[in-house]
């Protein structure tokens, strides 16, 4: 079975960027195959990941959507889109990428929700480690996009907006009975002692698992589009390998 992580936040909270330094850390540490899925429509976790090219399911929707007799006869259209998505799929160096997209047309967004709960039931059982990086709300949690989840990290900046968000994302988990064998908050861009956020972090009951100071080379690295992979020994990456202690999976 596949490790699945899940990582949600507000937006802001630089959850992207977490997602992008765990999927690093992952392949750094031989510990398997691994899946990256961009399920935020706000696509940004293949830039982060340095890859080119981009192909959505969006994309692909919208493609035949438009071209509708590209179907072949004796297939249905939801089997096309299937396997046109899989042949598709972003083959990477220690990764592949399946992006999502931003929905365009009224109810499309439900269609590709849907496309992507299958596809990735279907394709987790590949990988070793599936890293899913959510959209800033908490719509694909809603619709239930994984309904089992190894590791859960609820990214929150150095604000009680923010903790607070972690909380209802957490509290949403619970009411849609989506199990969890970990759940965790990561405290990231802290500027130093937790003051004030240390008790509201303890009333609303989330379990802080690591605090992520600021990171000028993160911050560089953002301004002038470059990818994680571009960074050199970044103490936000060591601390990620470490604190997390990523398991090493079967090799797939």
């Amino acid at each position: 079975m596949s490790n699945i992580i899940a990582i949600a936040g507000k937006g802001g909270t630089g959850k992207t960027t977490f997602a992008s330094l765990v999927i690093r850390a992952l392949k750094e540490e031989n510990a398997g195959s691994i899946l990256a899925i961009d399920a935020d429509p706000n696509s940004n976790l293949g830039e982060l990941l340095g890859v080119k090219d981009i192909s959505t399911i969006v994309d692909i929707i919208d493609d035949i959507s438009k071209d509708p007799d590209q179907v072949p006869k004796g297939m249905t259209k939801d089997r096309f889109i299937n396997l046109k998505v899989q042949e598709s799929l972003n083959e990477e160096d220690g990764f592949d990428l399946l992006s999502m997209g931003r929905p365009e047309g009224p109810g499309c967004y439900c269609f590709v929700n849907n496309m992507l709960r299958a596809l990735i039931t279907k394709l987790m059982k590949n990988y070793s480690h599936v890293v899913i990086d959510n959209e800033a709300g908490m719509e694909h949690l809603s619709r239930r996009l994984v309904r089992d989840i190894d590791r859960l990290f609820m990214i929150s900046d150095s604000s009680v907006i923010g903790i607070r968000a972690a909380a209802r994302i957490s509290k949403l988990v619970d009411e849609l009975k989506v199990k969890t064998k970990e759940r965790s908050l990561i405290l990231n861009k802290s500027k130093g002692d937790l003051g004030p956020l240390r008790a509201e972090i303890d009333k609303v009951g989330l379990n802080l698992k690591i605090v992520l100071p600021q990171n000028a080379e993160i911050e560089d690295a953002a301004i002038n589009n470059k990818s994680v992979f571009e960074l050199k020994d970044n103490v936000l990456l060591n601390t990620i390998k470490e604190t997390i202690k990523i398991p090493v999976a079967e090799k797939r």
